[in-house]
């Protein structure tokens, strides 16, 4: 099981990932959206904001999330770092249930590059 400490670690590496990218990649994360991550294993919810390419937590808080972000990810702790890590393909995670992602069909459209 990972820590709260991994999952934010992890959330970190995402974004400077998504930071270093170019391309289509780029465009894709370039939004401006509220943003939460529920790690359901250790219910916890992390809070920010997907801003110029990056994600920006904001908050870290217990339980699921207070307000409705824009884009919301709910999945455990090990496939939020197996993500990150790239021994998780999200497509599969997504169709399986593993992992859950709600946004406006526009934003499912712009993420998909990313996904």
């Amino acid at each position: 099981m990972a820590t709260t400490q991994e999952c934010r670690a992890a959330l970190d590496r995402l974004s400077d990932t998504m930071a270093g990218a170019d391309g289509e990649v780029r465009a894709a994360a370039a939004l401006d959206r509220t943003l939460s991550c529920h790690v359901t294993d250790l219910d916890v919810t992390f809070s920010g904001r997907l801003r110029d390419g990056r994600i920006e937590v904001l908050a870290t808080r217990p339980g699921p999330p207070a307000e409705k972000a824009q884009l919301r990810l709910a999945m455990t702790g090990e496939d939020l770092v197996a993500l990150v890590e790239g021994r998780l393909n999200f497509a599969k995670a997504w169709a399986s249930g593993r992992v859950r992602l709600e946004a406006s069909f526009r934003d499912l459209l712009r993420l998909r590059t990313l996904l």
